[in-house]
């Protein structure tokens, strides 16, 4: 066996015991150094799960027609798309309702909405690593508001988020997807059967 950590027996539980030096060759009986392969043809960089650069968005600022329930909703009551999309930026920490009605009385008595929803921007585009297009999300948002929404919405929507369930529907949904595994039908006999 080894010899015991003098940081005792913890320490040396939680340690990879280490490689033996030393190995002997059989046939010239010299020992020689081991070379350690295991960790010989680990590359030194490894490779990021996230892209550096930023992405394009998945639809540009004026394909609102892409999706025109949307468009109309967010043209008539704006209030309620930035509600839907602050909610699954916050990831749930903030309702709908709430982030929908405190955009309703910032446009109400002040008319200056596009400065909340230019913060959400910004917070969305950091967490999905995307682009600042066409131009900084301040005058995306203080020149057309409404379009800027759409996009937003409709990224998220291309992300796999179902708008309408908000963050804990779309939690558990795909929890559900998850846990169930689909379920083979047995088919069923239609007409009349022979004996």
């Amino acid at each position: 066996m080894y010899a015991s950590s003098p940081y005792g027996s913890a320490a040396a539980a939680a340690a990879p015991p280490p490689p033996p030096a030393l190995y002997a060759q059989p046939h010239m009986g010299a020992p020689v150094m081991a070379t350690n392969y295991a960790y010989s043809n680990i590359p030194a960089a490894l490779p990021q799960l996230q892209p550096s650069t930023p992405m394009p968005w998945s639809t540009g600022l004026c394909d609102c027609f892409d999706d025109c329930s949307n468009c109309c909703v967010t043209w008539f009551c704006p209030c309620i798309t930035f509600g839907q999309i602050a909610e699954i930026v916050d990831q749930g920490t903030s309702s709908c309702v709430a982030c929908g009605a405190l955009y309703a009385l910032i446009a109400y008595f002040t008319g200056c909405a596009c400065l909340l929803s230019c913060f959400y921007r910004s917070k969305m585009r950091s967490q999905y690593i995307l682009q600042e297009d066409p131009c900084w999300d301040f005058l995306v948002h203080c020149c057309c508001d409404p379009c800027a929404l759409c996009q937003e919405y409709r990224e998220l929507k291309h992300r796999g988020f179902d708008m309408a369930l908000g963050w804990q529907g779309n939690m558990e949904k795909q929890q559900r997807g998850v846990a169930m595994a689909p379920v083979a039908m047995a088919p069923v006999a239609q007409g009349m059967s022979r004996y």
